[in-house]
């Protein structure tokens, strides 16, 4: 069965009426973190693997009331600092956005508003400015686009097929993992590469995408959003040479405090898991002076997290789940600290 078939089938079993509340009363979480991307209301193309990172405005709205319902306040990330050290504290949820999507400003805001709920944007600067690259939607745009795609490889042409539903499946999840484990200035010529023989404007695709200064100060002025760090080029750190981690997450941090006149205390790990994170970008979060810093691997907020507020664990609000059944499981921690063998935490 794949994967998506044994998520469906726990998550199935794990909405049963009950069980989540049970799961909860048991649980020794203090809150959740989630994690969002996109917030769209058309749904995907039947080729659109980047659809788990989008989520409807209707489900975003229904997750902050069932959430209130059940229990949670939503807070702001100092705020949840603030309750992982305490010891009595109400359980929480904190929204989070990466990467400063414009349909966060067109679909999002407008709920978040309605519903008085405090969020945080991470803000890639290089993004913002339109010279960053949204490689992982570029690549799934020309596939989609093509029957039969190439792609410049370190060892030489890779040649994708795309005449079917299932092969342009296949092409992206192969060039996906052989992008996401090469050195960054080889992933980023590989793909300019591409994008120059298929006529693909990268710089157009970003500004598309992603908001402008002026759209971003939208949200800055708003006493509902926090703006938080998320690097300057979205690059996966682990992969940067020490001086150049360090760089990618100040200069960020300087650009929004330029722009803003406040200086983010919060930061966001691109892609954020095992892999694209690890012990040495958590130390340079905690010496470049954030109080918070999140990565991507799932479980909940515990106690010992105060130990470890640079390397906070998350919930994805998963767009292939946006079923109202589904929320109660999404708001139940212990779910997805078992997803990583029962491990509270995750920091090595």
């Amino acid at each position: 069965m794949p994967r998506y078939g044994l998520y469906k089938a726990a998550f199935e079993a794990l909405a049963l009426p009950g069980v989540p509340g049970t799961l909860r009363r048991f649980s020794a979480a203090r809150g959740l973190i989630f994690t969002l991307h996109r917030v769209l209301p058309d749904a995907p193309a039947p080729f659109a693997p980047n659809s788990i990172l989008q989520i409807r405005p209707d489900f975003l709205e229904a997750v902050i009331v069932r959430a209130r319902e059940a229990g949670f306040d939503i807070v702001d990330l100092d705020e949840a600092a603030r309750r992982i050290i305490a010891e009595d504290a109400k359980p929480f949820v904190v929204l989070t956005f990466d990467g400063g999507y414009r349909d966060n400003l067109v679909h999002a805001l407008p709920i978040l508003r309605k519903h008085a709920a405090p969020f945080t944007l991470y803000i890639p600067t290089g993004l913002i400015d339109g010279v960053g690259l949204v490689w992982w939607q570029a690549l799934e745009d020309i596939i989609a686009a093509n029957d039969v795609v190439v792609f410049e490889m370190p060892e030489g042409p890779y040649y994708g097929d795309g005449g079917t539903l299932e092969q342009k499946n296949a092409t992206f999840a192969h060039v996906y993992q052989r992008y996401r484990k090469m050195p960054e200035p080889d992933r980023e010529a590989s793909i300019r590469t591409l994008a120059e023989r298929y006529g693909f404007d990268l710089a157009a695709h970003c500004r598309d995408l992603i908001m402008d200064w002026s759209e971003l100060k939208t949200f800055a002025n708003d006493p509902l959003c926090t703006i938080g760090a998320h690097t300057v080029y979205h690059y996966e750190l682990s992969k940067l040479e020490e001086h150049q981690m360090r760089a990618e997450i100040e200069q960020s941090a300087n650009v929004l405090e330029a722009q803003f006149g406040k200086r983010p205390k919060h930061l966001s790990y691109p892609i954020g898991g095992v892999a694209a994170a690890g012990p040495r970008e958590f130390a340079a979060a905690t010496d470049l002076g954030f109080a918070t810093a999140v990565t991507t691997r799932p479980g909940g907020l515990y106690a010992e997290h105060a130990a470890h507020m640079n390397a906070l664990p998350r919930v994805s609000l998963n767009g292939l789940f946006q079923e109202k059944r589904f929320i109660d499981v999404f708001l139940t921690a212990e779910v997805f600290t078992l997803m990583r063998r029962g491990r509270r935490l995750d920091v090595e």
